[in-house]
């Protein structure tokens, strides 16, 4: 494969969610048709249906594709299930390199929804298609999702050393990644500040003018443990993102109070 994306056609496997949205966007910018594997767009990746009519004549797939939730079962049988069609599929159309989104640490934190994660990259990197999986860290938005999971005055969230990087920058690594050759896993890709999590959910609500207590949480269980010690954090080499959290803030037209 060339390092161009001109007369390509990538599919992208969750090209509505936060990271979909700008790999679909930085296809483009990069000269390839992107084709969006979503239900919205008439593809069901859990039942298969529309994938085979979608991803003919496309070179390789991007997938991140993603499930909410912690439970472990859950999470096993969306990755597995997803992951093998979207494999079966594309052996079947020649498509020549498979790229899906991973999390850093996903093999230091046992939680259900990482557990699904680790399942999912196994069967990639030991699948029928050339494969390379990229872990990023979470991103800009994560301090958002979490506050978006309660409501009242009081906003529970958990105590968590993470290195967020902007969503952008991931969709740009994963489409250099789509055009070259599989390289397996790739280096990490983390975002250039550490922070604590609390401390990034308080900045952000009193960017949006919202008056509401962060409650930061420390369980006693290992992954509580796990997460609040480090073990999202990037251990080793790999490229860095550029955008901090402010920058990210202040490119969403939130400016900080106080």
């Amino acid at each position: 494969m060339t390092d161009s994306g001109t007369g390509r056609r990538i599919a992208v496997a969750g090209g509505t969610g936060v990271v979909g949205r700008q790999v679909v966007a930085e296809l483009v910018r990069a000269g390839a048709e992107p084709v969006v594997l979503t239900r919205s767009a008439g593809v069901d990746l859990v039942t298969g249906r529309g994938l085979a009519s979608a991803i003919r004549e496309v070179t390789a797939v991007i997938d991140v594709s993603n499930l909410s939730t912690q439970k472990r079962q859950a999470s096993i049988d969306f990755f597995t299930t997803t992951t093998t069609r979207l494999l079966e599929a594309g052996e079947r159309f020649g498509v020549r390199h498979h790229v899906a989104l991973s999390v850093v640490g996903v093999d230091r934190v046992d939680s259900g929804y990482y557990a699904g994660k680790r399942a999912q990259e196994q069967l990639v990197l030991s699948g029928p298609v050339p494969a390379t999986i990229l872990r990023a860290t979470q991103f800009h938005e994560f301090a958002a999702q979490i506050l978006a999971l309660t409501r009242g005055p009081i906003a529970p969230v958990p105590v968590m050393r993470i290195q967020p990087v902007a969503a952008r920058e991931v969709a740009t690594a994963l489409v250099g990644l789509a055009v070259q050759e599989a390289v397996g896993l790739a280096p990490e890709l983390a975002g250039p500040q550490e922070h604590m999590l609390p401390v990034l959910a308080r900045r952000l609500l009193r960017a949006r003018g919202q008056r509401r207590f962060v409650l930061p949480l420390r369980g006693p269980v290992p992954v509580s443990r796990a997460v609040a010690g480090g073990a999202l954090l990037p251990t080793g080499p790999g490229r860095r993102g550029a955008q901090s959290f402010d920058e990210w803030l202040s490119a969403e037209h939130l400016t900080p109070r106080g």
